[in-house]
């Protein structure tokens, strides 16, 4: 029989598990309010977050386990406190940074990537994504999630003045996502030679709704491709998700060189497949609001079979929502959204 992490490790690879692997993609907000605790308290409790994601691990039931899910604002945080910059919690939602603190390419200067391991709650997500591998590890594949470096660097500049600037001073663009990739690449090294099998990277303001193909190939892609090759180098995979239509990109996650790209629900799953199987695994897109919040269990279920018909018969295909879950979706919606994979044999 083989384990959770067995059977998305073989999809990584392009084959057939027992099963069609299944899992949500970051699920931090749900498994918070779900075990009843909030962002804030879990920053600074390394047994807490470490419970929270074995309780839920075991819950929930994806073949993935995302540690610190909520929390990548903190990688551009860490570098900004000596700037002015901080924090700010909120009630429902992750953690949100109060101030942009990079304008210029003098700026990007100015910034030291040890920072990161200088910040306190960078430390509690790491201390956890460790512990959490160490209890559950063998079981399921544990992860630490980011931001792409394309969004990350949107964060330190201002998602506003970031896109202005893809056009007005594309040099410093270019700089910024590569600085980036250099300081996620830094971040993960010392969780990847301690036997982190993968890393879960968002790159949502490198949506196909924000950006076109061309800036995609030009500012996006060649950090994520940075970001790879470091991991594949080092034995661990990357698992990809960028939120809106890619639909006319296609071609560019084989150029990532990411193991894995998660769909959102408004890319054409079945094109996706014509593209991309059999050049790298691939997942989606179960609309996370439309279907997983809105629908009743049995139209969940009728919504992960046509998605599973239509991709996932032949292997190298994951069963996964189309972007983070809402907290408020019910249990019995997420159980069954599981069930149809963990009952669909090859």
């Amino acid at each position: 029989m083989m384990t959770p992490r067995e059977m998305i490790l073989k999809a990584f690879e392009g084959g057939k598990a027992e099963r069609v692997p299944v899992t949500l993609f970051g699920a931090g907000m749900w498994s918070i309010k779900d075990y009843g605790t909030s962002f804030e308290e879990l920053s600074n409790n390394v047994e807490k977050m470490v419970d929270m994601c074995v309780t839920e691990a075991e819950k929930i039931r994806s073949d993935v386990v995302y540690v610190g899910s909520g929390y990548n604002n903190f990688h551009a945080l860490a570098l900004g406190r000596k700037f002015g910059a901080g924090v700010k919690y909120r009630e429902i939602g992750a953690p949100d940074l109060t101030e942009h603190f990079v304008h210029s390419e003098e700026d990007i200067a100015k910034l030291d990537k040890s920072d990161l391991f200088r910040d306190p709650v960078i430390k509690t997500v790491m201390d956890a994504t460790m512990k959490v591998k160490e209890k559950i590890g063998n079981k399921y594949l544990v992860t630490m999630t980011c931001w792409g470096p394309f969004t990350l660097a949107a964060r330190f500049v201002g998602e506003e003045a970031f896109m202005k600037y893809t056009f007005k001073k594309p040099a410093f663009v270019e700089k910024m996502v590569d600085f980036c990739a250099d300081l996620l690449i830094t971040l993960y090294e010392p969780l990847v030679e301690a036997g982190l099998e993968a890393v879960s990277i968002a790159d949502p303001t490198a949506s196909g709704d924000l950006i076109n193909p061309k800036q995609m190939a030009k500012f996006a892609v060649p950090p994520l491709k940075k970001m790879s090759d470091w991991a594949k180098a080092k034995g661990a995979h990357t698992i990809l998700h960028i939120c809106g239509n890619t639909g006319d990109r296609l071609e560019q996650f084989i150029d990532t060189g990411c193991t894995t790209i998660f769909f959102d629900q408004k890319v054409d799953i079945a094109r996706a497949k014509e593209v991309l199987f059999g050049k790298m695994c691939f997942g989606g897109n179960v609309a996370p609001v439309h279907v997983l919040l809105n629908k009743t269990a049995a139209e969940v279920e009728q919504a992960c079979k046509e998605v599973i018909e239509i991709a996932g018969k032949d292997g190298g295909f994951i069963l996964v929502p189309g972007c983070d879950i809402p907290p408020t979706i019910t249990y019995e919606n997420l159980k069954m959204f599981h069930d149809v994979a963990l009952n669909w044999k090859y």
